[in-house]
């Protein structure tokens, strides 16, 4: 008797060397999770970055005035004899891309980033506004 071998995809064994090349390679099936907080000062964006570092992102205003927020991480190539080889590795490589439209009262120039603890943060500074001060003269009525 032959043993039975339990596949989770839908596709035919045939599409495996078709699809799973390096000319090919897997898309990302999954984004993830972002958090937009505003207070007073200023918007925060919170990027869910498990195991990424800041050499991993691409972060830049083009000239619109859109935020572009690029990730990438390519494990290299590793092979232990001692531990054994991979049949089969789908978790070596992630990418990317967010354009984010920013609002009018962002001051682009003093956009700010850091990559810690697996969460890649951008400060959006708010534009702040000058309180004007009321100059007047004030008739008095009889």
């Amino acid at each position: 008797m032959l043993p039975m071998i339990h596949r989770d995809t839908w596709l035919p064994d045939v599409f495996d060397d078709f699809f799973n090349t390096n000319f090919m390679p897997r898309a990302n099936a999954t984004a993830p999770a972002i958090n937009v907080i505003e207070n007073e000062k200023d918007y925060r964006v919170e990027l869910a970055a498990p195991g990424l570092k800041k050499e991993h992102f691409n972060i830049n205003v083009d000239g619109d005035g859109n935020l572009h927020i690029k990730m990438e991480r390519k494990d290299e190539e590793k092979s232990d004899k001692e531990h054994g080889h991979y049949l089969r590795r789908e978790f070596n490589y992630t990418k990317y891309e967010q354009t984010l439209i920013l609002p009018d009262d962002v001051e682009k120039e003093k956009i700010s980033a850091k990559a810690a603890d697996g969460v890649l943060t951008i400060v959006l500074p708010k534009i702040e506004k000058q309180k004007e001060q009321v100059h007047r003269q004030i008739e008095i009525g009889e």
